[in-house]
């Protein structure tokens, strides 16, 4: 778990990585079954005579999954997220059981709201990349989380006028 970040602590072009998220053919046949039960996701035989000539991962369990590695990375520590939307959310590739994939994900816009001054956005890219480095999924992802809150003035000017000793 990385440290907690706030919006003031953050800058364009700053990058996470995240993965080895491995997608193994039970954990996408049983997403598919549940939430998107297509030939290509479930059924051997189908999915080896289609276009794919194999099981595929469906879209949302690699999008599932990229959820998952943020959650359990938590590049922002404890500070509280809020995602607001995604945009521009291509699947360029597919996934079959036994990729690897890899994810990078870069802040490219920071926001201070303007009628919240306690917060504001960021927009960050995020790329999904198997183990051969074939680009499989990107988005923007817009999150909303707070500013860090400053310190009040009698508490600032009393640690200033007093700091702390030496052990």
């Amino acid at each position: 778990m990385g440290k907690d970040l706030f919006l003031d602590d953050l800058v364009v072009g700053q990058t996470w990585h995240g993965g080895p998220i491995e997608m193994r053919e039970a954990d996408i046949i049983r997403f598919a079954q549940e939430f998107d039960p297509q030939p290509m996701h479930v059924d051997k035989a189908e999915a080896a005579s289609g276009r794919f000539g194999g099981i595929i991962a469906s879209g949302w369990h690699v999008a599932a999954a990229l959820m998952r590695d943020f959650v359990d990375k938590a590049p922002f520590g404890q500070t509280p997220l809020l995602g607001l939307k995604v945009d521009d959310l291509q699947w360029r590739k597919a996934v079959r059981p036994g990729d690897v994939l890899s994810v990078t994900r870069e802040i490219v816009e920071i926001a201070p709201s303007r009628s919240k001054p306690d917060r504001g956005t960021i927009s960050m890219r995020i790329t999904a990349a198997n183990q051969d480095g074939d680009v499989v999924m990107s988005f923007l992802n817009l999150i909303q989380l707070p500013k860090r809150r400053p310190v009040p003035a009698p508490i600032a000017e009393a640690a200033a006028a007093h700091p702390p000793s030496g052990s």
